[in-house]
């Protein structure tokens, strides 16, 4: 109700709509004892005179009535869940890293479009039908109360019973739904990861293997949707059977002596069709329950979400260029929810202008050690310095433009080739563009696509080799500038040549900035400032490449195992 509030002048004019709507329902009913004992009696000519002229305004009335309610109802429902869903996106992109980790992609994106959609549901057609029928209801009563309370005071006896069973099955309608919203997750969980891992599957012959987890997740949603028809098929011709035991007692009262006789036959008709009039309202106002009950569920949901802390900005100093000093101070980290540190007392100092190579196995912590710097992640201990002020000191967006990234697993986006290129610089000329282009050798393939530079690459460069997407992720890194660069495997989808032109283009950016470069290739680094090995988070050698290879230690050994004695 808190997103509904800034479209509240729309929302009011919709219930007013909807009570119009229900107003001129009752009214037009209220008509039929005087239609019996006026009209069809012959008592009162001029009645079925202006009878069709009635009929015909009411319903005119009614359309105008029923489409402005609608309408407005649902832009307002529209909107809500249009903000609801930018607040979600904007949230998630807010998360910390840790928080993308642990959550899989297929579950936000539930949120994001099922969950919403629920929301929706609850407040469009939930609230027309929860305003509009139960105004019929609350008329019909008047009518029934004005024109025999005595019969309709037998309608009153099953109220609390009726309320007794809204109440059993909202509560199982609630539950049924979040159920049913987890099990959507899963859903899109599986196909999300199936569909990204096509290739993989075909190669390994897992169709069979994928299309039997999914049937196994897909009937657990059928099964979760099945109890919600059943809890809902089950309700509605419950309280309309109660409802119809109420209706047989009246018309047995009406054939004891002496109940009726006060009563005309107009209005002892009236108050029979009122009353199974009641029935489709009751009916629809049990079935909207259900969706009620899921926008509360999807809504709980939601907010759970919205309610996860952001990623943390401590910092408030602003920086616009750094220097170029970067320090690692006895840092260490652990990942959370792990129990062994990815780094262990790291100590290290790049000076402006230097290329730090960081190598070793596997899960030595050199990736780790580049997150630190950007982040994604804050150390456990110890801290990381640039220029010689705690990076947790700067504020994160002025701290992240100080750093180009290209890490081996390149992430493009469903746009253009310069779009892409450009993506960390959106400013950016076509003159720069193409310079950047140019030196990462992506001119050369992007002459051949059909509108050059202004193709479209389909999802995460689809239309490219893995050779072509590391150049433009390189080409987005030579554009931005920055006074740090961070290589994580940068050269490891190119082939020998493309390497070559590629290494040129790197050794020219890294003129007068500091890098860090992130290899397992150790040809690419011989050449580096200094050289670190890892080993299990632990800096166990650091050096230049004949230093560390005349103390034929870790280093020398792994250059053995690349390029033999």
């Amino acid at each position: 109700m808190g997103y509904a509030k800034v479209y509240k002048k729309a929302g009011i004019f919709a219930i007013i709509c909807m009570l119009g709507y229900a107003t001129i329902d009752v009214y037009f009913l209220s008509k039929l004892p005087a239609l019996i004992d006026e009209g069809l009696s012959g008592k009162n000519p001029d009645f079925m005179k202006w009878a069709p002229l009635f009929v015909v305004v009411c319903f005119i009335i009614r359309g105008i009535f029923h489409f402005l309610s609608n309408y407005c109802l649902a832009w307002v429902g529209n909107n809500v869940v249009a903000d609801l869903r930018q607040s979600i996106f904007e949230h998630v992109m807010a998360m910390p890293v840790a928080y993308h980790d642990k959550t899989s992609t297929g579950t936000l994106i539930s949120k994001l479009t099922f969950d919403t959609e629920q929301v929706l549901q609850a407040t469009s057609k939930s609230l027309l039908t929860m305003v509009q029928q139960g105004g019929f209801v609350i008329g019909l009563l008047v009518l029934m109360f004005w024109q025999s309370w005595q019969l309709s005071a037998i309608f009153l006896v099953i109220t609390p019973v009726i309320a007794v069973i809204v109440t059993v099955v909202s509560r199982r309608f609630r539950k049924v739904s979040k159920n049913i919203q987890n099990a959507m997750g899963e859903v899109t969980k599986a196909a999300e990861q199936t569909f990204n891992g096509h290739k993989v599957v075909l190669t390994f012959d897992g169709q069979d293997r994928e299309n039997q987890r999914f049937e196994i997740i897909n009937k657990h949603n059928r099964q979760q949707r099945m109890k919600m028809v059943a809890t809902k098929s089950a309700s509605v011709p419950l309280i309309q059977i109660i409802a119809s035991f109420a209706l047989a007692f009246v018309l047995y009262i009406a054939t004891l002596d002496n109940v009726v006789d006060n009563l005309t036959a107009g209005v002892f008709m009236g108050v029979v069709t009122y009353m199974t009039m009641l029935l489709r309202p009751l009916k629809l106002l049990t079935n909207v329950n259900s969706e009620f009950q899921k926008g509360m569920a999807a809504s709980i949901s939601i907010f759970a979400l919205l309610d996860e802390p952001a990623e943390r900005d401590s910092g408030n100093i602003a920086i616009t260029k750094a220097n170029g000093e970067i320090t690692f101070e006895d840092v260490s980290f652990v990942y959370p929810g792990d129990e062994k540190p990815s780094l262990s007392h790291l100590n290290f100092t790049a000076s402006v202008g230097e290329t730090i190579a960081l190598v070793g196995r596997s899960g030595s912590g050199k990736s780790t050690a580049s997150s630190l710097l950007l982040r994604f992640y804050d150390a456990t201990s110890g801290q990381v310095l640039v220029d010689g002020q705690d990076i947790t000191e700067y504020k994160l967006k002025d701290l992240r433009k100080q750093f180009a990234y290209v890490s081996q697993h390149v992430v493009l986006f469903n746009d253009s080739l310069a779009n892409n290129i450009a993506y960390g610089k959106p400013n950016a000329s076509r003159r720069e563009i193409i310079d950047a282009a140019t030196k990462a050798h992506v001119m050369e393939f992007a002459e051949q696509l059909p509108q050059g530079l202004d193709t479209n690459i389909g999802d995460n460069g689809a239309l490219l080799s893995g050779g072509q997407r590391q150049r433009v992720a390189i080409a987005r890194a030579l554009l931005c500038d920055a006074p740090f660069l961070i290589l994580d495997e940068a050269t490891s989808a190119l082939d020998t040549e493309s390497e070559r032109h590629i290494q040129e283009a790197l050794n020219e950016l890294q003129k007068n900035r500091t890098s860090i470069v992130i290899a397992h290739r150790l040809s690419t680094i011989e050449n580096a400032d200094k050289i670190i090995v890892m080993e299990q988070g632990h800096i166990i050698e650091q050096g230049a490449h004949q230093q560390l290879l005349a103390q034929d230690g870790a280093y020398a050994q792994l250059h053995r195992f690349q390029f033999g004695s």
